[in-house]
C-alpha cells in the first residue's frame, strides 16, 4: 500500500530525510519510530503530500502523491501532532465543516459524522464547545476528522503526545478497531512502550536514515532476537520435571536453560510462534502438566537499543 524509494528531503543546508526506503503492506500497523530529529515528522509529511522531496520516490496505492495528488489523496487521511481545532464550534459542528470540505454529501453527513463520533466514543460530547474538551478528546476529535472520508491510509503524526496514560490507551483501542477495517496506518512516535502492543511492522530511524524496517518477527530473525521462555509445572513431580528438562534440552530452538525452582524452568528460545505451539503440544503429549508456559519476545523497545539507534539528528 505504500512504497518508498530513496527518499530524500532538504531543508536548505539541513538534510532530515536521507536515502529512505521502506514498505508498507495492506493492513499493518507500522511504527514508524526514533529519537527527536530522526525524520519522523519530515517522512509523514512528504507521505501526506506536504512536502516537496528533493528526490526520491513515493507511492500510495501505486500512486505517485507528487505527480497525481489528489488521487493520491483520496487515500490519505492525515494527522499531525497538535492538529488545529476550532474551539468556538461543537464537535459535531467541526465534523460537519470538515465533511463539507470533504465533498460529503448534506444528506450523507449526519450518519457519517454518528458513526465517526460513536466509534472515538465521543458522542456523549457531540454538542459541547471543544474549548471545553480535554487534550485527549479533542485529539480523539481530529481522528474522527481525518476518518470521516474513510481513507485507506492513515498517517498519524505522534497522536498520543501530551496524553495521560488513560487517553493513550484510548487512543491504542481505536486505532486497534479501525485497523481491522483493513486500513494501513502508519503511526509515528518517540514514546516506544505505546507501540508494543499494536504495532505489527516496525521502521527504526536515526539521523533521516531508515536503520531497519520489516515485520516485528522478520526484524528479531535479522537481529537474532532471543524470547524468554518460561515454563512452569502445575506441581512438583521429579519423573516429569525430568521429562520437560529433557524436552527442552533436545529443542534444537532453545538454549539457556536454567531450572529456577522444582516446576520452574527458564530458558532462551529462538523460534516463532508456531515453533513455540509445536513444543507445547509435545510436553502436553507426555501428559505434562503445564500451569504456565510462555515465551516474551522483544517489542518495539528492547528492540530499538538492541540495535542502538539513540542519536538524534
Amino acid at each position: 500500500m505504500i512504497k518508498v524509494n530513496s527518499l530524500r528531503v532538504d531543508y536548505e543546508e539541513l538534510t532530515a530525510v536521507r536515502d529512505l526506503s521502506f514498505e508498507v503492506k495492506e493492513g499493518q500497523i507500522y511504527g514508524l519510530v526514533g529519537p527527536n530529529g530522526a525524520g519522523k515528522t519530515t517522512t509523514i509529511k512528504a507521505l501526506a503530500g506536504l512536502l516537496e522531496p528533493t528526490y526520491g520516490e513515493i507511492l500510495i496505492n501505486n500512486i505517485d502523491p507528487e505527480t497525481h495528488p489528489r488521487e493520491a489523496q483520496k487515500y490519505i487521511g492525515y494527522m499531525p501532532d497538535f492538529a488545529p481545532v476550532y474551539n468556538n464550534l461543537t464537535a459535531w459542528e467541526y465534523l460537519d465543516v470538515f465533511a463539507a470540505a470533504y465533498l460529503i454529501e448534506k444528506k450523507e453527513r449526519p450518519a457519517k459524522i454518528k458513526y465517526w463520533i460513536d466509534k472515538v466514543k465521543l458522542s456523549e460530547k457531540a454538542k459541547v464547545y471543544i474549548r471545553e474538551l480535554s487534550r485527549g478528546m479533542k485529539q480523539r476529535l481530529v481522528l474522527a476528522k481525518t476518518l470521516l472520508p474513510n481513507p485507506k491510509v492513515l498517517l498519524l503524526d505522534e497522536p498520543a503526545s501530551g496524553l495521560d496514560p488513560i487517553a493513550r490507551k484510548d487512543l491504542r483501542d481505536i486505532l486497534k478497531e479501525i485497523s481491522q477495517d483493513g486500513k494501513t496506518i502508519i503511526i509515528s512516535s518517540h514514546i516506544l512502550s505505546e507501540l508494543s502492543d499494536f504495532c505489527n511492522a516496525v521502521g527504526i530511524m536515526e539521523k533521516g536514515k531508515m536503520v531497519v524496517s520489516g515485520s516485528l518477527q522478520e526484524i528479531r530473525s535479522r537481529i537474532k532476537s532471543k524470547g524468554l521462555m518460561i515454563v512452569r509445572l502445575a506441581e512438583h513431580n521429579e519423573d516429569q520435571s525430568l521429562k520437560l528438562f529433557n524436552i527442552l534440552n533436545n529443542s534444537t530452538q532453545i538454549s539457556g536453560l536454567q531450572k529456577i525452582s522444582d516446576i520452574e524452568i527458564r530458558a532462551s528460545f529462538l523460534g516463532d510462534a508456531k515453533e513455540a505451539a509445536w513444543l507445547l503440544a509435545q510436553l502436553v503429549k507426555q501428559n505434562i502438566l503445564i500451569a504456565e508456559f510462555n515465551v516474551k519476545q522483544d517489542n518495539v523497545e528492547d528492540i530499538f537499543f538492541k540495535i542502538g539507534a539513540h542519536e538524534v539528528s
